[in-house]
């Protein structure tokens, strides 16, 4: 599974599809959130996960489940970067994550 880092995204969201991958019920998740941008006419749902990032130990992190069939997987402020540590080598084409 592959994602947009995104440094100005407010939330991590997720697509429709990878939630209901992961076995996630949209009818179970009553916390609804407000996207911004182009996903804003979507409807979306707060969700929590266990994320296996790398060779990191799992974490929880946060997601605003959309229900945009193309909405792409988005790690953003909440809470990805307020879990992990990125370092950005623009130079080289290049990042670096750290577990905190």
């Amino acid at each position: 599974m592959f994602g947009l880092l995104d440094t100005d995204s407010t939330v991590c969201v997720l697509p429709y599809r990878v939630g209901l991958e992961l076995g996630a019920s949209w009818e179970e998740q009553t916390i609804p959130l407000k996207l911004k941008g182009n996903l804003a006419n979507f409807e979306s749902r707060a969700l929590l996960i266990t994320a296996h990032i790398g060779g990191f130990i799992p974490v929880s992190l946060a997601f605003a489940w959309t229900n945009a069939k193309n909405a792409p997987l988005i790690l953003g402020q909440t809470n990805f970067f307020m879990t992990f540590d990125v370092c950005f080598y623009r130079s080289q084409n290049e990042f670096e994550t750290k577990a905190r």
